[in-house]
């Protein structure tokens, strides 16, 4: 994608009704270990180096690993057992992944204030479930991939059919390049969360808009 391409309004001063959240790398910490798994099946599959096969895998995350490497490596015969590998083995760090106190207390917060929640992944339907049952706050929805919903314009019209909340009146919070670039295609606001990507490249990405160190500094954003 071409720089200033999107173009997102910082979120001071407009209040949406609903908020949703991409799971890994935004509400837990599990991209790390996302990235080393993918870079390890990369570097063994596709004889790629083991720091750029990271590199790669991070550029292109917000959408499932099998997806990934048909960007990566389009139309590669290793792409679907390379995929499926990496959804087995990554359960172990999503069925163990909790939000921080801050993350939590933000949360808390923002639904105390009127805020709907909703969490919107690409991981598994079963791992979103998981998550989303474990954690001490309510969400209103939790999506994830799989039966034909996936993060982005089956996912807002979830939101739209259950919540009855149209996708201007939603902001959308991740962490990666595609969640913007989804969040674009849908018509929903959206606020980059510093982590997976550094602060300069979601504004190089979407020029002026609001980016994020942590949940509970959107929180006080949409608070103030």
């Amino acid at each position: 994608m071409s720089k200033q391409k999107i173009s997102f309004e910082a979120i001071n001063g407009w209040r949406p009704k609903l908020v949703m959240f991409d799971l890994d790398g935004t509400l837990i910490d599990t991209m790390g270990h996302f990235a080393d798994l993918a870079s390890e099946l990369i570097a063994r599959d596709y004889g790629m180096p083991r720091d750029q096969a990271r590199r790669r895998y991070l550029e292109t995350s917000g959408i499932p690993l099998r997806q990934q490497l048909e960007v990566i490596f389009p139309e590669h015969q290793q792409n679907d057992a390379t995929g499926n590998e990496y959804e087995s083995r990554k359960g172990v760090f999503c069925t163990e992944a909790t939000m921080d106190e801050s993350t939590v207390a933000a949360l808390q917060s923002l639904r105390d204030r009127g805020y709907s929640l909703v969490v919107s992944s690409n991981s598994a339907q079963h791992f979103v479930d998981d998550f989303a049952q474990r954690a001490p706050v309510n969400f209103d929805l939790a999506l994830g991939f799989g039966s034909g919903l996936a993060k982005g314009e089956s996912h807002v019209e979830q939101v739209e059919r259950h919540l009855e909340v149209r996708a201007a009146d939603t902001l959308f919070v991740g962490d990666s390049i595609k969640d913007g670039e989804l969040a674009h295609g849908c018509g929903q606001r959206f606020a980059g969360v510093v982590g997976t990507f550094e602060r300069q490249t979601f504004l190089e990405n979407y020029g002026a808009m609001t980016v994020v160190d942590c949940i509970a500094d959107l929180a006080e954003i949409l608070e103030a």
